[in-house]
């Protein structure tokens, strides 16, 4: 580790792997909202989650293998995708200057989440090209309507416990790459995964959770303006 104060340091033995995965990250959190922050939090087990707000009232993360310096931080999407273009050979990253002060809102806990059921990925990304559809059709000056928006698509229960799945949800996995690596991910292609790809829909009494192969994105359960708070 550098004797830098402030920074993130990719685990060296996968860096361009790790390396690769944060841009992506970065990338598609930039190209949603140009002047999108990214929060990098590290874990006990030496891996670090990067968080983003997406303008669909939906958090989303990955994991990455590294440390950062405080253990959370936050900087600009394009700062840290800057930093990740001259990136060291020892995996340090300057993520910029501190964004800490723009982040709103609460994160989820890492535990105490409840495994509901699994959706194949390709249903999720048959209903994001439907509802792709339906938002050109119906979005106004401010984008799609809140009505599309926070439909419930699917619904899934387990032990008493069931939850909806909204179209935020949905679209927030596909706008950040999280269910395919095609070519072009934004054709939301379902034969573009294998047909037993899934996501794994997860819940507690405050958050609904949503994994896929390439990250997860959280809703807060309630009041959706509280994702925000």
């Amino acid at each position: 580790m550098s004797g830098a104060e402030r920074g993130v340091w990719l685990d060296p033995e996968f860096l361009a792997a790790h390396r690769s995965d944060l841009s992506t990250f970065a990338e598609r959190a930039h190209r949603m909202d140009d002047m999108a922050v990214v929060r990098l939090r590290e874990r006990a087990d030496g891996m670090t989650v990067a968080w983003v707000a997406t303008g669909f009232d939906v958090l989303a993360s990955r994991v990455v293998g590294g440390r950062v310096r405080p253990g959370d931080l936050c900087a600009a999407a394009d700062g840290l995708l800057s930093g990740l273009a001259t990136m060291g050979r020892d995996g340090y990253v300057d993520p910029g200057f501190s964004m800490d002060s723009a982040w709103r809102g609460a994160l989820p806990p890492d535990t105490g989440f409840t495994h509901l059921d699994d959706v194949p990925a390709r249903v999720m990304l048959d209903l994001a090209r439907r509802g792709t559809v339906l938002a050109k059709e119906h979005a106004g000056a401010h984008g799609p309507p809140a009505s599309l928006l926070d439909q419930e698509v699917i619904g899934v229960s387990a032990g008493g416990d069931s939850v909806g799945i909204p179209m935020r949800c949905v679209f927030a996995l596909t706008a950040m790459g999280f269910l395919s690596q095609a070519q072009d991910p934004d054709r939301f292609d379902p034969e573009s995964v294998s047909a037993d790809e899934v996501v794994r829909v997860r819940a507690m009494p405050a958050w609904l959770r949503i994994d896929a192969r390439f990250g997860s994105v959280y809703r807060r359960r309630g009041d959706p303006a509280l994702v925000l708070r």
